[in-house]
């Protein structure tokens, strides 16, 4: 057998975990995991979440372990070569760019979102949050992501913070996998763990009538876990625990490939994948679960805490958590926000490099760069897809991101990728390299997992996403057909959640929904108009040009004019964003078939004997 043996390697195996861990820690951990369970019914989300673990995240661990190994040994460490190198058939390697693809487009807007908690831990320090009402802090928040807007005299604060994060991303990748990842993990996921553990003590001895607080920390633990069996029964529960798993392991994406693809030929892989695995487990479950909903409870009560997770984690992670930490006083204000952020960059930063090296590893391998060239390079295709995500967050290029290529991307590629392991390979031969050199051996019925269930279920997932009834209502299904929920892959591809305003440019904007004009506040720079839609105000800022057509007080019928002028609707936007995304995606299609030009060793996992 011709092997490659890489100049790259892990230090240890504590390192190895740390950063496999480190890879699955990451900010959903912390802010969508809780906000997941209670719009699914609580306690209850638990049953699906840990069914999908064991038959989508630990089939899908061993695969990208075991198929990562395989590869790295024959010189690749990237997920277009990871894949072709278990079969010769081309087409495997284009399949394989849709894991290039999704770290790229991901860590466009996950660096931004890093950024944030960056910013984050220098505001605690400073005391910026210090005498703030709740208001003011979410209107920090906003004023943050206003480009040109500055919260503390910094000008374009939010793009200096989102170039530094991104230079330390560089920065590490640049280095060995010994030097920089391997150690960014040893000195990142301890901490993440201690700051953690301070964090939940401290909220889960709140007491009620103490420093603000409505109910003890118990409660919010309690309303977490206390079960919604009638919840079992909606699909979307299952493809949100389903979904949720995705996320918090990454799985689909070719990093655990990448960092497997460096481990020694008689590397035990069930041990290592199962340590990693559950490690994130404990990580989500335990920890994330136990800061950001039980605190909110302590001092918003359990109404509130409801309302405001229809904003996601993002908007409680962000726009209250500093407004409650001041609740504790200015010392452990500043020690429980520098925690809370700093927790949050340290599983942020450990995953965005974890994305970063299947770029790095394609450039090494396939085109000869050096890991500081690749890192360099790595850096300035992020940075040219993620300013679009800084300069337009609000008008959907975030969205669109991170629903094609941090969701669906990540189900096509695990499907393709498991069939291909299961079926085309066979499950015989790939049980085989599972336990290549392995001291634990894993329970035959998984097996009939990794060739069945597993494959089911991912296709299942994709069909349902693409056809999901509106609300997520699945009662609504029909042999007579159904509407289609504006999420659907089918709706998104037609802009079914697009309203009135539906060209790219445009003289007039048009109401998107029944609303009040609730106020008009004239300013130098132009208008800014809000409407109340139920018991949410819409905001709209108008330029000098714009003429206004309605006034304070006038109730809008949806498709009415609400101003003029020279307009680019949010469509543009969204439809801009599809197109970059499109050109990414063939862009690397092409690198790889340019790379498939240059000497290789590709060697057929049918002449493989273990």
């Amino acid at each position: 057998m011709n092997k490659k043996p890489a100049k790259d390697a892990w230090g240890t195996r504590i390192g190895l975990i740390l950063a496999m861990a480190g890879n699955a820690v990451g900010l959903g951990n912390f802010l969508r995991f809780p906000i997941q369970a209670i719009q699914n019914g609580g306690g209850a989300f638990i049953i699906p979440y840990l069914i999908s673990f064991i038959l989508l995240g630990i089939p899908l661990l061993l695969v990208e372990w075991s198929t990562g190994r395989f590869a790295g040994l024959r010189g690749h460490h990237s997920s277009p070569f990871v894949l072709q190198s278990l079969n010769k058939k081309p087409y495997w390697k284009y399949i394989g760019a849709i894991g290039l693809f999704s770290n790229i487009v991901i860590a466009s807007y996950y660096c931004y979102i890093e950024s944030w908690t960056l910013s984050y831990v220098y505001h605690s320090l400073i005391r910026t949050f210090d005498g703030m009402t709740e208001a003011q802090v979410s209107g920090f928040f906003d004023n943050y992501l206003k480009i040109s807007t500055s919260t503390t005299g910094i000008p374009f604060e939010s793009i200096l913070f989102y170039l530094l994060c991104l230079g330390i991303n560089i920065w590490i990748l640049s280095q060995t996998l010994r030097k920089g990842i391997e150690r960014a993990a040893k000195f990142f996921m301890p901490l993440l763990v201690i700051f953690g553990l301070f964090l939940v003590i401290r909220i889960v001895t709140i007491k009620a009538g103490e420093q603000g607080a409505i109910n003890d920390g118990w409660l919010g633990l309690e309303f977490l876990w206390t079960p919604d069996l009638n919840s079992l029964s909606n699909p979307k529960v299952w493809l949100s625990a389903a979904g949720q798993i995705f996320f918090t392991l990454s799985l689909g994406m070719g990093c655990i490939q990448c960092y497997a693809s460096y481990l020694k030929e008689k590397d035990d892989v069930v041990l290592n994948s199962m340590t990693a695995g559950f490690m994130n487990e404990f990580t989500e479950i335990v920890i994330g679960a136990s800061i950001i909903i039980p605190i909110s409870i302590g001092y918003f009560g359990i109404d509130k805490v409801v309302e405001l997770s229809q904003i996601g984690g993002f908007g409680l992670g962000f726009r209250t958590m500093p407004f409650l930490f001041e609740q504790w006083g200015d010392v452990l204000a500043s020690l429980s926000g520098m925690a809370f952020f700093g927790l949050l960059f340290g599983a942020g930063i450990t995953s965005s490099l974890a994305m970063g090296s299947p770029i790095v590893g394609f450039l090494k391998d396939n085109f000869g760069w050096s890991r500081k060239k690749g890192a360099l390079a790595f850096g300035g295709i992020i940075l040219l897809f993620g300013i679009p995500t800084v300069l337009f967050f609000s008008k959907g290029v975030f969205d669109e991101y991170d629903y094609w290529g941090g969701t669906i991307a990540l189900v096509l590629y695990a499907t393709a990728e498991i069939i291909l392991f299961s079926w085309i390979v066979g499950i015989d031969k790939g049980w085989k390299l599972i336990h290549q050199g392995a001291d634990m051996r894993i329970a035959g019925v998984f097996k009939f997992v990794l060739k069945y269930i597993t494959p089911t279920m991912l296709i299942l997932i994709l069909l349902a996403s693409a056809v999901k009834p509106k609300d997520d209502d699945w009662s609504l299904l029909s042999l007579k057909g159904w509407e289609l929920d504006k999420s659907s892959i089918i709706g998104e591809l037609f802009h079914k959640d697009i309203g009135p305003n539906k060209t790219w440019f445009a003289d007039e904007y048009y109401a998107e929904q029944a609303s009040l004009v609730h106020r008009i506040v004239t300013t130098e720079k132009g208008n800014k108009l809000e409407l109340l839609v139920g018991n949410s105000i819409i905001s709209y800022r108008l330029s000098g040009r714009q003429q206004l057509m309605v006034a304070e007080g006038d109730r809008v019928k949806a498709g009415e004019v609400l101003y003029k002028g020279r307009i680019i609707n949010t469509v543009f936007y969204i439809d801009s964003a599809r197109i970059a995304l499109l050109l990414l995606f063939l862009l690397l299609c092409f690198f790889v078939w340019k790379a498939n030009k240059r000497p290789s060793d590709y060697y057929e996992f049918e002449q493989l004997k273990l």
